[in-house]
């Protein structure tokens, strides 16, 4: 059985401390950035469309950049993976915040450096585990978990004044620069490994594609788990709806606010607990449990809360939706090394489209139910019923014991 590691242990890893502080100041820049383009675009456009628009660039090339540009991390050493897609985002990073630069050059090079991203990511998940072993695996992943979402909220919060007090121009800048941090810290800070080996640099992308679709189809305990993470397009409604909710319940810009907070401090308490409070054979245990209980609450949305109901309905479902963390990390411990990458890219691209669905599906049903509570408590009613078959595939497949 394996025993409860630290947060401790975890950090006294030197090549695990290079990983997270490159993905700290990372994600920082990162937000930073996203602030720079809304306001560079609107300072351009005077519209208020381009900038969701290019709000939206920032995310979408992962649904093809990942089945596409995963299997990078397979083919080649991972640090290279990763340090190479650090250079070519700084780079490309630094061209956007030229003055003058053409819009439509703007969005075909952010499209480029969002590409980018996708190897990075997989070669990222797929050198963790020769990182770490055993629990501290989990808690690595947990730990990258939480500096993700803290980074986020104070990347978003902080991102605001940067941008008032350098300019939009300085902001793209200054996330350039992170890249490039990030490409030295993981070169000095993460040993060197040998390419896994997955067919060499020859093999097709169409049989690299056709490969991990076949390990995850053909393992009942992967299918289960990336059902289990998929469920994440019922969670992230209320996200999505977080302005017009504050609307139909009196409040403004500062209740959307916390309501787009609530859930993310819920993450990052969750993933805190479990990795801190529980062992490792009941986090395994708890899975589908937990699955069920990111939906539940928003059940609850149909009686419209007020603020302070809502919130703590959101840092419940959040807490629930840290079962995240153990899910991805037993599904990169079942895949095979060879392959890690490719199954993560695939994963992952599949992550992104159904949150991406979920978010349309709840504009567009808002736009017939003339609620935003209705609507969020509809759409997590229709995920109760596609989690519960999920969660029992789980507990038909799930191991004994840590993997």
């Amino acid at each position: 059985m394996d025993s409860k590691a630290t947060f401790r242990q975890v950090l006294a890893v030197g090549e695990l401390r290079a990983i997270w502080l490159a993905e700290l100041q990372s994600i920082l820049g990162d937000q930073v950035a996203r602030v720079a383009l809304s306001v560079l675009v609107f300072q351009r456009t005077g519209s208020a469309t381009w900038p969701a628009l290019t709000y939206a660039l920032t995310y979408l090339p992962d649904l093809v950049g990942g089945p596409l540009l995963g299997g990078l991390a397979d083919r080649f050493p991972r640090r290279a993976v990763m340090v190479g897609s650090d250079v070519v985002r700084a780079l490309l990073v630094a061209v956007l915040a030229v003055p003058g630069i053409p819009l439509p050059v703007l969005a075909a090079v952010l499209v480029v450096v969002q590409l980018a991203n996708a190897p990075f990511t997989a070669a990222q998940a797929a050198v963790l585990p020769s990182v770490l072993s055993g629990d501290r695996y989990m808690l690595g992943q947990s730990l990258l978990k939480i500096t993700n979402q803290i980074g986020q909220l104070a990347g978003f919060a902080l991102g605001g004044a940067v941008i008032a007090a350098i300019g939009p121009g300085r902001g793209l800048a200054l996330d350039a620069v992170t890249f490039g941090v990030s490409a030295i810290v993981l070169r000095l800070g993460v040993h060197a490994r040998p390419a896994s080996g997955s067919g060499g640099p020859a093999t097709s992308t169409l049989r690299r594609l056709s490969a991990g679709a076949r390990t995850i189809w053909l393992d009942r305990r992967l299918r289960a788990l990336v059902g289990l993470a998929w469920l994440a397009g019922f969670v992230i409604v209320p996200e999505g709806l977080a302005v017009p909710y504050a609307a139909e319940i009196g409040g403004g810009a500062a209740t959307a606010g916390l309501l787009l907070a609530a859930h993310p401090a819920g993450i990052v308490l969750g993933v805190f607990v479990l990795g801190r409070l529980v062992r490792p054979e009941v986090r395994l245990r708890m899975v589908g449990t937990l699955a069920l209980g990111a939906i539940v609450p928003l059940a609850a949305f149909w009686f419209r809360p007020s603020l302070p109901y809502a919130a703590g309905l959101l840092v419940l479902s959040g807490m629930c939706a840290a079962y995240q963390v153990t899910a991805s990390t037993t599904f990169m411990r079942l895949v095979p090394d060879t392959e890690r990458g490719q199954a993560f890219g695939l994963a992952g691209s599949g992550l992104i489209a159904v949150q991406g669905i979920g978010l349309i599906a709840g504009g567009l049903l808002v736009g017939v139910l003339g609620s935003p509570a209705t609507t969020v408590s509809v759409i997590a009613l229709a995920g109760l019923v596609v989690a519960v078959p999920a969660t029992r595939a789980w507990r038909h497949v799930a191991p004994l014991h840590p993997l």
